[in-house]
């Protein structure tokens, strides 16, 4: 039997969403993202707050991740309560309600030279 891993709260203090991209869309978009796996055998509920340099947080973003299931998101799809600004640095803070492992994702495609960076978000 597997056991649990993960943990219930993450935070990414490096998110910045480029201004430009190039390439096809959605495919070729400039975006972070969030990877993040589920191993247990309950849905983890997560709740993500986006922080700013300049202005208060924003969030609740509420997402959900089935159990034993890997989730995907586009920090450029989240929209209620607030699109995130492009071109603007911010962190983030995701607190779940049972463990997950979470992973940060930037692609960068603002030049034909496209860049891809990803680290595993901070544990807290």
């Amino acid at each position: 039997m597997l056991k649990t891993i993960g943990a219930k709260v993450w935070a990414i203090p490096g998110g910045h969403m480029p201004l430009l991209s190039s390439g096809a869309e959605p495919r070729d978009t400039s975006r972070d993202e969030l990877c993040v796996l589920n191993a247990g055998h309950f849905d983890a509920h997560l709740q993500l707050t986006i922080y700013y340099e300049e202005h208060e947080p924003v969030g609740p973003y509420p997402l959900k991740v089935a159990a034993q299931r890997v989730r995907h998101v586009r920090f450029n799809d989240l929209i209620d309560p607030q699109a995130l600004p492009l071109d603007t640095p911010y962190a983030a803070l995701i607190v779940a309600d049972h463990p997950v492992v979470v992973q940060f994702t930037r692609r960068d495609t603002s030049q034909a030279a496209n860049a891809i960076a990803t680290t595993l978000a901070f544990p807290g």
